[in-house]
């Protein structure tokens, strides 16, 4: 990207040595430099960013926050559909509803982070004009109309909820996603057509070939690009394919962040095909059409259930071309659903933190 300040590579830090050998107090040492040249200091955690939407971004979320207070998610803007698209149609703003579920996923677990999870993910049930509508969606609008400023916004409801991290939009302006789908008219099955708005290519009978967005070229949140740049991991999944994850990589700043930062980064496919969305698909075919949509991108861990894996060879050989090593473990609920388990989920990441590449100083 151009225009941008080269990043400062992380330097080794030095602690001189006392008596016998030892290394002296290590307050007195310089502390570590993060990118970007930010002084980081001595046991710092992580810095995690997380893209995606909807309940796949959640539960990325719900499990990062247990391992590193230094979290950003970086939300897809593109849905249109219940309360999010009511708002968008009527007041033409930003659809709320991922963002909102990202920062009840980032409340705590003690009764004031989980009463506030509650009271914004709370839909009314009327006859009305509000029906249906999510207490969060209209919260964040409000402050958004009252304060004129998308991250000002989120951030000032995040410190509202006690929040675990940051959420940002990856775009300030609502998108519209298109895809090509083959067979989408049931009556003509071969015949490619293009379907438009993120509710209907979630639900598409029929096959989904690529995606893109309108506008084609939207600005990317620069808050959003910075946290990419500053991570020390990129967390890319789960969620829908299409619709939540992919996106991201059509917002032209937001991939060439993904593709130019230091950080690691993983991928965690989701525990089963979605209907309609990737009805049939193998965990290496998601590799696949994210490969078709970001050549450029390279990833370094895949991380799946090993239970989702029917053929672990092939996905393999699949994350080899990113450049990647593919993680097993155990990460769904033993509900029988396909639903991540926070806790295992968590316990995944952070051995993956620990075990890959760069040790960083929180180690």
């Amino acid at each position: 990207m151009t225009g941008r300040t080269p990043r400062l590579s992380r330097l080794r830090r030095v602690v001189p040595e006392g008596r016998g050998g030892r290394a002296a107090d290590a307050r007195a040492a310089r502390p570590e430099q993060a990118r970007g040249g930010k002084p980081r200091r001595r046991g710092a955690q992580p810095k995690v960013v997380a893209l995606g939407g909807g309940m796949g971004l959640s539960a990325s979320l719900a499990a990062l926050r247990r391992i590193t207070g230094d979290l950003t998610a970086v939300v897809t803007v593109a849905d249109d559909g219940g309360s999010s698209g009511r708002l968008r149609d009527e007041l033409g703003v930003l659809p709320p509803g991922d963002l909102r579920k990202a920062l009840a996923a980032l409340c705590g677990d003690d009764d004031w982070g989980q009463t506030w999870a509650r009271v914004i993910q709370h839909r009314f049930q009327s006859q009305g004009d509000l029906h249906e509508h999510a207490v969060g969606n209209l919260l964040i609008v409000a402050l958004w109309e009252q304060l004129g400023d998308h991250v000002q916004a989120l951030d000032l409801v995040g410190k509202l909820l006690g929040a675990h991290g940051r959420v940002l939009p990856m775009s300030a302006v609502p998108l519209e996603l298109q895809a090509l789908v083959r067979g989408h008219d049931p009556e003509r099955p071969d015949e490619v057509d293009t379907v438009r708005g993120q509710a209907t290519v979630a639900l598409t009978p029929g096959e989904v070939q690529s995606v893109h967005l309108v506008p084609s070229d939207p600005p990317a949140v620069p808050e959003a690009v910075d946290a990419v740049l500053d991570a020390d991991w990129v967390v890319l999944g789960p969620g829908s394919w299409f619709s939540s994850v992919i996106p991201h990589l059509l917002v032209p700043d937001l991939l060439d962040a993904l593709v130019e930062t230091k950080a690691r980064r993983v991928l965690s496919l989701n525990l089963a095909p979605q209907p309609g969305e990737t009805e049939g698909f193998s965990p290496q075919r998601h590799l696949e059409v994210l490969g078709r949509h970001a050549p450029k991108l390279a990833l370094d861990v895949v991380l799946a259930d090993e239970a989702a894996v029917p053929d672990r060879d092939s996905l393999t050989d699949a994350a080899k071309r990113f450049g990647a090593a593919v993680e097993l473990a155990p990460v769904a609920r033993t509900d029988g659903t396909p639903r991540h388990d926070p806790e295992l989920l968590a316990a995944a990441y952070d051995r993956i933190f620990r075990m890959h590449g760069r040790i960083g100083p929180w180690r």
